[in-house]
């Protein structure tokens, strides 16, 4: 499995939002500048993080970013569903194709590792990546 560069971005500022010592808002600029990201795509990144009650924005002069909840209550898991949508094992097929036996199969094993990927992204807490950095 792969992280998409949303949810690296998305990450990467909520490490940065977490760990900020005076714990008042960040502003995007601020954060985009510090991970060395696009302020236009972490915008993007960030959008969703706020929807989900991960993030809490405020807008005009002191504006900007943080915490909506501890880091310690938040998930990869978490955030990388806020930001990518669920995570599912999923086969594809073409217009009309009808899945026989060894379809069904090969669902069951991306099912599988889908239900496995998202078992380990529930253990790691964001407190965690803001300590090890």
């Amino acid at each position: 499995m792969r992280l998409t560069q949303a949810s690296r971005y998305a990450i990467r500022a909520l490490v940065l939002i977490g760990a900020h010592e005076t714990n008042g808002y960040m502003t995007s600029e601020t954060i985009a500048r510090a991970a060395n990201i696009s302020e236009m795509f972490l915008l993007k990144a960030l959008k969703p993080l706020v929807s989900a009650g991960i993030l809490r924005s405020l807008k005009g002069p002191g504006g900007g970013y943080q915490m909506a909840r501890q880091p310690k209550e938040v998930t990869l898991l978490q955030v990388v569903e806020a930001v990518d949508g669920p995570i599912r094992g999923e086969l594809t097929f073409q217009h009309g194709q009808k899945p026989g036996e060894l379809d069904r199969r090969l669902q069951d094993v991306c099912n599988d590792v889908a239900d496995r990927y998202r078992s380990q992204l529930q253990k790691v807490r964001l407190s965690e990546l803001i300590k090890s950095r």
